[in-house]
């Protein structure tokens, strides 16, 4: 970096380079999951459901880093398809927990398949303990920041 300016060195910033394997580690799900008709934010609210049954429209979002309005959408669309049911009335104020379906179910397990053959490659030059090593930093930095 010259000495005349001051900012990040784009090359050592542990902020920037995060972005970086982010966007590339997108930009490689989707390309995995386009053949399956699914999207990243598809394939990860189906991923929540099967953890989480019964997550709101709203905690969904939140887990998927989309808006509300994004998920109420996804949710829609997702009905249509098969892949998640929800209550038609909300027991409690308005909240209409999710569920997978059968359907939901298999289509997570082929999308699942894809995501793990790109973490794969993504992980391929590490060996065991620098997966584990990079596993403990990134939820180090995550737990420092919250």
């Amino acid at each position: 970096m010259s000495p005349e300016r001051d900012g990040v060195d784009l090359d050592t910033s542990v902020g920037y380079l995060l972005k970086v394997a982010s966007s590339a580690l997108r930009a490689a799900m989707e390309q995995a999951l386009r053949p399956l008709g699914m999207t990243v934010t598809h394939y990860s609210t189906l991923e929540l459901l099967a953890q989480r049954p019964g997550l709101s429209g709203s905690e969904l979002a939140r887990g998927t880093f989309v808006t509300r309005q994004s998920m109420h959408v996804l949710l829609q669309s997702l009905e249509e398809l098969g892949h998640v049911r929800r209550r038609q009335e909300a027991e409690v104020g308005r909240t209409l927990p999710a569920t997978l379906t059968p359907l939901g179910r298999r289509r997570l397990a082929l999308a699942s398949a894809a995501v793990r053959e790109v973490e794969q490659t993504m992980l391929g030059g590490l060996t065991e303990g620098d997966r584990a090593e990079a596993l403990r930093l990134l939820r180090s930095m995550a737990d420092a920041l919250r």
